[in-house]
């Protein structure tokens, strides 16, 4: 497995990252993780819509709490033809807790803990910390990647406007 160094620090600490990055133009890699009840879900069931993936570390942080909330907040006005799909290495149960305290209803979300499955394919894992680094994917309704961001520091928010200007367009 691919390892990137100097891609991604936590609080200007370096991190090493297991996976390759995904590209614009690529094939979305198809993926499996948990939902808060413990069913699967994949990015394949949401075939034929646009799906904007908001990867980050967990939910009992500041910085990721903000995303969450920012994203589904903006999922509100989304047409049905796109979803809002969160993902962390957060447990299933913690992810439920989470949403349902903060009212958390526009976004389908899921727990990599599991495989890790996601964040190997896409590039997001963490070695240190079994974590998914933060980041904003968006598969256009073909299945491919049409938005990729990697942040490059954790305890930075991803550029919402920009992946907001994606699904726009898109949409």
């Amino acid at each position: 497995m691919t390892k990137r160094t100097n891609e991604v620090t936590f609080a200007g600490n370096p991190l090493t990252i297991l996976g390759d990055k995904v590209k614009v133009g690529d094939k979305a890699p198809d993926f499996t993780a948990l939902k808060t009840d413990l069913s699967p879900v994949k990015l394949s069931d949401f075939a034929g819509k646009v799906v904007v993936i908001a990867v980050f570390p967990s939910v009992d942080t500041p910085v990721c709490a903000m995303q969450l909330g920012k994203f589904n907040h903006e999922a509100a006005s989304f047409s049905k033809d796109v979803q809002l799909l969160t993902i962390s290495a957060d447990l299933p149960f913690a992810l439920g807790r989470f949403c349902g305290d903060k009212g958390i209803e526009n976004a389908v979300t899921a727990s990599d803990h599991k495989d890790l499955d996601f964040g190997t394919k896409y590039g997001f894992v963490i070695e240190e910390l079994r974590l998914l680094s933060r980041g904003t994917i968006i598969v256009d309704k073909s299945g491919k990647i049409a938005y990729a961001e990697y942040v490059s520091e954790i305890t930075n928010e991803p550029n919402y406007d920009k992946a907001l200007e994606v699904v726009k367009s898109l949409a």
